[in-house]
């Protein structure tokens, strides 16, 4: 029992939760501005991983800067994305009426071109690097220094975007049409780069979230789902569309991994996020933090 109330843990599970937050982020954004369901978000977290991978092997660079690379890659890809598919998908009036449906199968096929893509240039092979992993120690918690990066990056990274979307005249934009697309419309928003934005800023998020990951995890062209089904629960636990209490979600999200796999078995690992999300919805379903988006 002493082990549950120790710092490691704690230290852990705000590891973790700060890149489920990153991931979910991205992909509320995408989702509350334009009801894009993102099967391939995953898939664009292990690009920016791959990324951050040859760039470290092949010339030395330090991840905390090709996570820029890796970030302005997928926000580039991001906006190719929304330029060649789901631009023509949001303007036409018959499909737009099963836009989710068609969005989730557009990305869908987009997740497996990745994956597929990934495997043949890269093999299946897992691969990692070494990079900040001494142990630094605080008390009893010992800590390697590329999670205390993670950690603050992913901090610095939230905080940003919480005062962009506060106080910037474009965060107030997505939050405006996230919340009525007609009234924001109404009010002179251009829907239309707000759409751009949204994909070019979630897109990059996930590459961003990716490059820290490969820090400490290994990487492989098939990586990406568990973080698309992880960044999919938050979202839903933290209501549809409501990007400042996902973030509170993303952070529980990770503490009810670390925690109940400490009390029950790494093999729960999947169960445990599954059955809190079942629970929830059961509970309340609009979201485990309330119903208004924000």
């Amino acid at each position: 029992m002493s082990t549950l109330f120790s710092g490691q843990l704690l230290f852990a599970a705000l590891v973790v939760g700060s890149i489920y937050v990153l991931i979910a982020l991205g992909l509320n954004l995408v989702f509350g501005t334009m009801r894009l369901l993102d099967a391939a978000h995953g898939d664009i977290v292990m690009l920016g991983a791959y990324t951050s991978f040859w760039l470290f092997t092949l010339s030395g660079m330090s991840p905390l800067l090709s996570m820029l690379v890796a970030g302005a890659l997928s926000a580039g890809f991001g906006a190719a994305i929304y330029y060649g598919l789901f631009r023509r998908l949001l303007a036409n009036t018959q499909l737009s009426q099963r836009l989710e449906g068609n969005s989730l199968l557009l990305f869908f096929g987009i997740s497996i071109i990745l994956q597929n893509v990934a495997a043949l240039c890269f093999d299946t092979t897992p691969r990692a690097y070494t990079y900040l992993d001494g142990i630094i120690r605080f008390g009893n918690v010992a800590m390697t220094g590329n999670r205390i990066a993670v950690l603050i990056i992913a901090a610095v990274l939230c905080a940003a975007a919480f005062l962009f979307l506060r106080f910037h005249i474009y965060g107030l934009a997505i939050k405006a049409l996230i919340q009525h697309r007609q009234a924001a419309a109404v009010v002179g928003v251009n829907i239309e780069r707000i759409q751009l934005l949204s994909f070019a800023i979630g897109f990059g998020l996930a590459g961003l979230a990716g490059s820290l990951l490969s820090m400490t995890e290994q990487i492989t062209p098939f990586m990406g789902f568990p973080f698309t089904v992880a960044g999919f629960v938050t979202v839903i636990l933290g209501g549809l569309g409501n990007l400042t209490r996902g973030m509170a979600a993303g952070m529980f999200l990770g503490f009810v991994e670390i925690y109940g796999v400490a009390l029950t078995s790494p093999s729960l690992h999947s169960v445990l996020i599954y059955g809190v999300f079942i629970v929830v919805l059961f509970l309340q379903s609009q979201g485990l933090l309330g119903r208004r988006p924000s």
